[in-house]
């Protein structure tokens, strides 16, 4: 079941609203001692949380399959960078990742319940009253499978958008009358707290095969006055490239960043994305951005305007590090 985008909480009767985590979406699946973990996409995730097979064939229900968000707690919050950590080709090395931060499955649905029974075509306020008892059977001694807070106050989900930022990555909304729809944004909406923040241009990055901008690097300043990159911003219309091209190309100078840089080439990332051209950091542009973590923007942010009233050096992490909201521990 797929989340549609939607600026505000939904209202009125009918919801349910849930905590967005900040992880990997899972769907685990058990057949005795078969498990096996689906992420979003469909690939295969068991290889890379064997602490959460585990932890699965721990349970006393032999069959289940359950819908969750796979988290890594490091010092109080979710860490992605931990997530991404896992996704290594050895298995020594997930072991010894999952070892040093252990993984945490927190579900929120129930798809089958342990005597095999299907509640695909149950309504979501019967498939909330299984799962609830499928924990209070399952899940008290299991120390990493949580069950996620459900509420259908609307003031408990507001207070849990305000702390949008630190294990959260928003709200969740989903109609308590409507089955489980495999694929679909009819029955799910989620809410992401959209924030503004000022930034410094420390470079940019060729759009591929094209001699125009495709990205503006990001950047802000700590405290010893060193610019770190943050992100990135490609949300300019293709009519303003050549503008933009011409303006960035007549400040390329050396360093550009003077603290942590654009990162090379990676797993994650392709040879032509780890080339940038350096700025001199005299443009401050104002976007738009909805998480902050790992010291960075987790996606590419969106321009609001240009910030010619404001000097680069009033633009620090500050403005970002302090509205990572305060943690929602699981009980």
């Amino acid at each position: 079941m797929e989340a549609k985008s939607v600026d505000e909480i939904p209202v009125g009767p009918g919801w349910q609203y849930e905590p967005k985590w900040d992880g990997f979406r899972c769907l685990a699946f058990r057949r005795g001692k078969d498990i096996y973990l689906q992420s979003k996409s469909g690939q295969p995730l068991a290889r890379y949380f064997p602490d959460i097979v585990v932890a699965l064939l721990q349970l006393a229900a032999k069959k289940l399959v359950l819908d969750g968000e796979l988290v890594i707690d490091v010092d109080g919050r979710f860490s992605f960078d931990e997530l991404q950590l896992r996704l290594h080709p050895a298995a020594s090395r997930v072991q010894k990742l999952a070892a040093g931060h252990p993984a945490t499955f927190v579900v929120f649905d129930l798809l089958e319940n342990d005597a095999g029974k299907s509640l695909l075509k149950a309504p979501l306020h019967e498939r909330r009253i299984a799962l609830e008892k499928f924990a209070t059977k399952n899940l008290k001694s299991a120390k990493a499978i949580k069950l996620s807070p459900a509420t259908t106050s609307l003031l408990q989900a507001k207070k849990w958008f305000k702390k949008a930022g630190g294990n959260l990555d928003g709200v969740i909304a989903k109609r308590l009358d409507l089955p489980y729809a495999p694929g679909e944004r009819t029955a799910m909406m989620k809410v992401k707290n959209i924030r503004p923040a000022d930034c410094v241009v420390g470079g940019f990055r060729y759009a591929s095969g094209s001699k125009l901008i495709g990205s503006l690097l990001l950047g802000l300043y700590d405290d010893a006055g060193l610019l770190h990159h943050v992100g990135f911003t490609s949300a300019f219309n293709t009519s303003d490239k050549r503008a933009l091209t011409k303006k960035f190309e007549a400040l390329r100078k050396p360093p550009g960043f003077t603290g942590n840089a654009p990162g090379g080439p990676s797993r994650w990332s392709t040879e032509r994305s780890g080339e940038w051209e350096p700025v001199d950091p005299k443009v401050v542009v104002e976007v738009t951005y909805d998480h902050f973590t790992g010291d960075r923007f987790r996606h590419g942010t969106k321009i609001v305007r240009w910030r010619k009233d404001k000097a680069p050096k009033q633009c620090t992490l500050d403005q970002v590090v302090h509205r990572e909201g305060r943690a929602i521990a699981l009980l």
